[in-house]
């Protein structure tokens, strides 16, 4: 990342204001600088509902409603495994297949969201689009974890100095929920000997399958081991 990126950046973070208007001006930072990005967005997550915080470009936002209305897709992945996701071009990727057609039919071909860490945890995904295939590599992949050192410095500026913002409280109460989920997953791993990855698609999976959230069933699984391993 240049040199003005950072400096653009830390004169942003470091400044008392509302986190929406220190993250909208990051997102518009990031889109300028990440390679390839032509609108950014930043996702939180909080258990199995995610949300826009900022974006720069109305094409970032559509991109990721249409990922919050299917209940799956790459920004939320990223915030909720905490691996980087890329996709190269979504005419041909198969993942989210509910969300690819219709992503493409507003026009993004590729994309790369980074997931957000926040004091250990991940919470949420740095998002970027392109309306043309395979348009983000090593270079963007690189600047893009750059930033998210940044919005976590500003989440916890926010933090520090804004107890009452309900944005910081989502942060908080997303901790919790992380949690639960993290211990279902390393749950759903030594049960079936799989990979974290496995593991979430498996949960994610029941939870579709079941319509139900995906805390509550991380929570009921939890809960299940804990009365197996006291024999009661």
């Amino acid at each position: 990342m240049t040199v003005t990126a950072y400096k653009a950046l830390a004169q942003v973070v470091l400044v008392d204001r509302p986190l929406e208007d220190v993250l909208n001006e990051v997102a518009a930072i990031a889109q300028a600088h990440i390679p390839g990005s032509e609108a950014t967005s930043i996702t939180l997550v909080r258990a199995d509902r995610a949300w826009t915080a900022a974006y720069s470009d109305q094409l970032a936002l559509d991109a990721d409603e249409l990922q919050y209305r299917e209940g799956y897709g790459p920004c939320m992945d990223a915030g909720r495994t905490g691996l980087p996701m890329i996709v190269r071009d979504m005419r041909t990727e198969e993942r989210w297949p509910a969300y690819t057609p219709r992503v493409v039919q507003r026009g993004v071909l590729s994309s790369l969201s980074v997931p957000l860490p926040f004091q250990g945890v991940t919470v949420g995904a740095l998002n970027n689009y392109s309306r043309e295939p395979d348009a983000f590599g090593d270079e963007a992949l690189a600047v893009a974890n750059d930033i998210t050192s940044f919005i976590g410095v500003a989440v916890m500026n926010a933090d520090a100095h804004a107890e009452a913002t309900s944005t910081a409280a989502q942060m908080r109460a997303a901790l919790d929920s992380r949690k639960t989920i993290d211990m279902a997953l390393g749950i759903i791993i030594a049960t079936n000997h799989c990979s974290p990855d496995e593991a979430f698609t498996i949960l994610s999976q029941a939870s579709q399958n079941t319509n139900r959230k995906l805390r509550e069933l991380a929570a009921d699984l939890v809960a299940a081991e804990a009365k197996a391993r006291s024999g009661s």
